[in-house]
């Protein structure tokens, strides 16, 4: 894929209006070590994109954190959720909460500063001719930063069990740095999205090429975070692996019944 990357500051802010109204969902849970720190680069690197900040009522007093940046800064809003229910669910949340108040791309990305701001761009700009962007580790030009190498083969082979189980082009699938339309979101009935963990990823990606969706990916350098504890582990990662196979199985049964509905 071509990207054309921005020559300025003022050319990039251009491309960004001309997407329409940007925001950018960020899911928290326990992240006071990191909150101000991330949505300030942010704002400072895309000043045309608002923030959404979307918080399980953290214990750690990020929600309270959401709210003093928000009271300081009308591009920056907060949606409190009354408990953990996963990332999923947050998202789902956040997106029904971007669409009703109009937005015309909507992003997702962590709180823990893994996921760059400063590289939004690329990804805002590959959106002029796709659906969905993904922020990409595996292909060309992506990387990852302090991760140790039983984490990355896990990421890798997951991935590529993704691909060959579902059947989707795609090298990322479980990557958390996007933006999509609000077409796409729209057609792929988030009502009816039941996955609340770090499969929900999969889950999106896979409902929005079934439906027909341009799906691009551009390269990142994603770095693993240096603050707080991560919600990802090998149970998460099992657990994620346990319900794509289910999706892939139920699959082949649907399009292997096809065939023989077909034949006779």
């Amino acid at each position: 894929m071509r990207l054309l990357l921005a020559d300025n500051d003022t050319t990039k802010g251009d491309r960004v209006a001309a997407l329409g109204r940007v925001v950018v969902v960020i899911p928290t849970y326990d992240e006071a070590a990191n909150l101000a720190w991330i949505v300030g680069r942010m704002r400072r690197a895309q000043p045309a994109v608002d923030v959404l900040v979307v918080d399980d009522n953290s214990p750690d007093g990020t929600g309270a954190i959401a709210d003093q940046l928000a009271a300081a800064d009308p591009q920056v809003h907060v949606l409190h959720r009354a408990a953990k229910g996963g990332l999923g669910a947050a998202y789902v949340a956040g997106f029904g909460w971007a669409l009703a108040a109009g937005y015309d791309v909507v992003g997702e990305m962590d709180a823990d500063g893994s996921h760059q701001p400063e590289q939004l761009d690329r990804l805002l700009e590959a959106l002029h001719s796709a659906d969905l962007v993904i922020g990409s580790r595996w292909v060309p030009g992506g990387s990852v930063v302090n991760w140790p190498r039983r984490r990355e083969a896990l990421s890798r082979g997951g991935n590529l069990y993704v691909r060959l189980l579902l059947g989707i082009d795609v090298r990322d699938a479980t990557a958390g740095y996007r933006v999509f339309r609000r077409e796409a979101l729209e057609k792929i009935d988030l009502g009816s999205v039941r996955s609340t963990g770090y499969v929900f990823q999969t889950d999106l990606v896979t409902r929005c090429l079934r439906a027909g969706m341009i799906v691009r990916e551009v390269p990142i350098e994603f770095i693993e975070r240096v603050r707080g504890e991560s919600k990802m582990s090998g149970q998460v990662a099992l657990e994620s692996l346990k319900r794509i196979t289910q999706w892939g199985v139920r699959e082949r049964w649907e399009q292997a019944r096809a065939r023989s509905r077909h034949r006779a």
